[in-house]
């Protein structure tokens, strides 16, 4: 399964990755907290904090976002949006 990192800010896209993981599918992974750390780290961003909501999201729809108040350190974009694909 692949990962897909975009940046937004004033919604337009102003940084982007693509992460493959060795999962198949979501329901297979067991902590998210690595996938997401590996995109924010090829963004060069501090990992966010996720949340229930963050992972159903990702479960039901294969799609979530992460605003600037999921971040500990400030940040200078809108939000961070992942998709699963």
């Amino acid at each position: 399964m692949k990962v897909w990192g975009r940046i937004r800010k004033d919604n337009k896209t102003v940084a982007e990755c693509v992460v493959e993981i060795p999962e198949k599918d979501a329901e297979s992974v067991l902590n998210w907290v690595e996938p997401v750390g590996e995109v924010c780290g090829k963004l060069d961003l501090s990992r966010p904090i996720i949340l229930d909501k963050h992972v159903n999201d990702l479960l039901k729809f294969s799609h979530t976002h992460f605003k600037r108040s999921d971040f500990m350190e400030s940040v200078k974009f809108d939000r961070l949006e992942i998709e699963l694909f």
